[in-house]
């Protein structure tokens, strides 16, 4: 029976509302050797007097940090810095894992060292008012996000640096791997890869998976081991009303650090739009054409 510590990273920020259904998960796991660190951002519900009381009945370790809010971001590695298991298993407000999440994902991980990373499969839990013909298209494309990759269909896959290279990695759905809840890493890896990016609001999952991904071969468990709830105050709704500069940002992240491993299109479409050769031609180009006119 393996039994390296797990930290259990749980940020929170107003989260009340279905944040027992969380907890208890958590007391649930069939693997006994976790800690719990959980980074508040100022809730102002009953956040913290539910995870006040789940501290007080718990018989396993629960650190409780205060944090001030400068972003998503900032809360995730706050829970980092202060995590102290040998390997990190992010969870959120409104998610669920399953009883043997954290077991088999240790197992996993044990029995492959060479893997960084771990993701498995998830149900969804839909919330009334968002069972709609919108939510049902979102799950037939999103719903199952290694569906594109045609891998073969055996019980735990291996993604390597190749996957940079599919004509399909810059397709929808751009995150290959999985939100933060149905994933598992090694703490160590943090010294290699460093933390959140912070400037990100979006997309700061999938930019560190692929961070690792770099680095070290990611496993994909297929079977659902987290239940990921669908609600109108998710981060994803409410960034919608926002002005996210994400997308552009990765575009050039990946021209910056992953250039030489992408698929040959998109590696020159990237160069044509972000190298500067071509863009001082083309400001030329129209330069010269102005003048003509």
């Amino acid at each position: 029976m393996f039994s390296k510590l797990v930290s259990i990273c749980l940020p929170t920020y107003n989260g009340a509302r279905y944040l027992e259904e969380t907890l208890y998960s958590i007391c649930a796991q069939t693997y006994q050797n976790f800690e719990v660190i959980i980074s508040d951002d100022a809730s102002i519900d009953n956040t913290i007097k539910l995870i006040e009381e789940f501290k007080k009945q718990s018989d396993f370790p629960v650190c409780v940090l205060h944090h001030t809010p400068v972003g998503i971001g900032a809360n995730w590695n706050n829970c980092l810095e202060h995590a102290s298991g040998k390997y990190i298993k992010f969870l959120f407000q409104d998610d669920v894992m399953e009883q043997d999440c954290v077991e088999k994902m240790v197992q996993v991980m044990e029995e492959n060292p060479k893997v960084g990373l771990v993701a498995s499969k998830r149900k969804f839990i839909i919330e009334e008012g968002m069972k709609t013909e919108e939510i049902n298209q979102w799950i037939a494309t999103y719903g199952d996000l290694q569906d594109y990759l045609n891998l073969p269909p055996v019980e735990i896959n291996i993604l390597d640096t190749s996957l940079f290279g599919l004509k399909s990695f810059y397709g929808s759905p751009l995150n290959k791997i999985g939100e933060p809840s149905v994933v598992m890493f090694r703490k160590s890896i943090v010294d290699e890869v460093g933390y959140f990016n912070e400037g990100l609001k979006q997309i700061l999952d999938y930019e560190y998976w692929y961070r690792i991904l770099k680095q070290y071969p990611v496993a994909i468990i297929n079977k659902p081991l987290v239940q990921f709830r669908l609600h109108q105050n998710q981060a994803t709704n409410v960034n919608r009303n926002q002005k996210i500069d994400d997308y552009k940002l990765y575009e050039q992240i990946l021209y910056k650090h992953y250039r030489k491993l992408l698929h040959p299109e998109l590696r020159k479409r990237l160069y044509l739009k972000y190298h500067p050769y071509p863009q001082f031609k083309k400001r030329v180009i129209n330069k010269i054409k102005r003048l003509l006119k």
